[in-house]
């Protein structure tokens, strides 16, 4: 009897531990950003898609395209309506990306403008890094009614014409998750996902590099 209380309790006290470190606010993947600052870089990112979808001159070689943290978070928390509406003027106010091009979050469909689709449900706060060749997202969003972080972390590539990812780190909340678990779960998404991962045709490969989002074009 005593033996099963004790157990009950540790069994009790784990539990509570858990749900902290779930519901613990995480350290931040990057520096907070004046809204000035975030719209600069909104209208950085846009220039630069802008530019990557510029057909080239005859003769010309291959030429890449690189994106930093700030720029693609920019980008994203504008698509998802987080930036203020006088800090998101300066770029392109639809948070669409020209036809044939995307994000890593959000991979292009087959034709037409491209928009941002939420990655996450009731996304309220967006977070992107790079650290060499590592892209590490993190996300504010509900669960079961509570406001809960999660932190996503891996390669980013591209295979046979379509965007690849392969998670390294996992975290709900404060609380890590193996990320072996959740690759397989990601995996089968991604596949179901195949058509909208296909790069633009006159991206060659897709990487992060150097702490730098990176498109090489033919």
């Amino acid at each position: 009897m005593k033996l099963q209380r004790i157990i009950s309790f540790v069994t009790l006290a784990i539990s509570v531990l858990t749900l902290i470190l779930v519901l613990k606010r995480p350290a931040p993947v990057a520096p907070a950003v004046a809204p000035a600052a975030a719209a600069a870089n909104a209208q950085s990112f846009q220039e630069k898609v802008n530019q990557l979808a510029q057909p080239k001159a005859p003769g010309e070689g291959e030429s890449e395209v690189r994106i930093n943290s700030g720029e693609l978070s920019a980008a994203l928390a504008q698509a998802a309506g987080l930036l203020p509406a006088a800090a998101a003027a300066p770029a392109n106010a639809s948070g669409s990306l020209p036809a044939g091009n995307s994000s890593p979050a959000n991979p292009p469909a087959p034709s037409g403008a491209m928009e941002f689709p939420g990655a996450v449900p009731n996304i309220k706060d967006y977070q992107v890094s790079m650290d060499g060749d590592i892209v590490r997202g993190q996300f504010l969003t509900q669960i079961a009614g509570k406001d809960v972080y999660l932190t996503l972390a891996g390669h980013l590539g591209s295979k046979d014409g379509y965007a690849t990812f392969d998670a390294t780190e996992v975290k709900v909340g404060d609380l890590s998750v193996p990320a072996s678990l959740v690759n397989e779960v990601l995996q089968k998404r991604l596949a179901e996902q195949r058509d909208q991962l296909k790069l633009p045709n006159n991206v060659k490969d897709l990487k992060v590099e150097n702490g730098e989002l990176v498109f090489v074009e033919k």
